[in-house]
């Protein structure tokens, strides 16, 4: 099980403070504008380089990995990116938020949920598998943190359901998500029954019927008044 520290680093520039203005002279420049904050420090505004955030938002451990920060001219710490935003159309980098990390304090972070092997209640009794959960909130070292927390469903039959609390505990990780919060199960499968052709008749004239009775209330709005002159001009 891979943990969060890769030997990933990330160069970074100081830039002054600014406004949308300034940050997009920043990606003009090739780079994207990000802050850097935590551990009881100042936030800095910097600019880095987007295919080294690229990497290791991809790497194995993705943005829960711990990397060193290089700031030129500047502080050198132990970082992990916390947010980031994509431009929706083209789906560069727009922004990132870096956090000083300190590795002797825990963390809270959300790793993902890997279900391994085939599910008894699949190969056998011709169930289908269903993964509720796909991520598990825990606390642990930064050092501590894993790529993700590997399910074992070989031998989950049909109608059973596998919970946080039947996960793999290390003494090192705190799970923060509830123990009894549904993971995985084997369900049947949901078959659609297609309508007969008396029946779609029947729903057409169903869902007809109401503009019917619509229109005669309309005409018989229409007609009441004349009818009433009528009487009238007898008298």
């Amino acid at each position: 099980m891979a943990t969060a520290t890769e030997s990933n680093a990330l160069l970074a520039q100081e830039r002054p403070a600014g406004n949308k203005n300034a940050a997009r002279r920043v990606r003009v420049s090739g780079k994207v504008p990000a802050v850097l904050y935590g551990a009881g420090k100042n936030a800095i505004s910097v600019s880095v380089d987007p295919r080294q955030v690229s990497r290791i938002l991809h790497s194995r451990t993705g943005h829960n990995t711990i990397f060193d920060l290089n700031l030129e001219g500047g502080e050198n710490t132990k970082a992990m990116i916390v947010d980031w935003q994509y431009e929706p159309i083209k789906g560069s980098l727009l922004h990132i938020d870096l956090k000083r990390i300190a590795m002797d304090r825990k963390l809270t972070v959300s790793i993902p949920i890997v279900l391994t092997g085939e599910a008894v209640g699949v190969k056998l009794e011709g169930g289908v598998l269903e993964q509720m959960l796909r991520e598990v909130e825990i606390e642990c070292l930064p050092a501590d943190i894993p790529s993700a927390v590997e399910l074992d469903i070989s031998q989950l039959t049909f109608g059973t359901v596998l919970r946080v609390s039947d996960l793999p505990h290390d003494p090192k990780l705190t799970f923060l998500t509830d123990a009894g919060q549904p993971v995985a199960h084997v369900t049947s499968i949901k078959e659609e029954v297609a309508p007969t052709p008396d029946a779609a008749a029947d729903a057409t004239a169903v869902a007809a019927e109401p503009e019917v009775i619509k229109k005669g209330k309309q005409e018989t709005a229409e007609e009441e008044p004349a009818a009433g002159a009528a009487k009238k001009d007898k008298k």
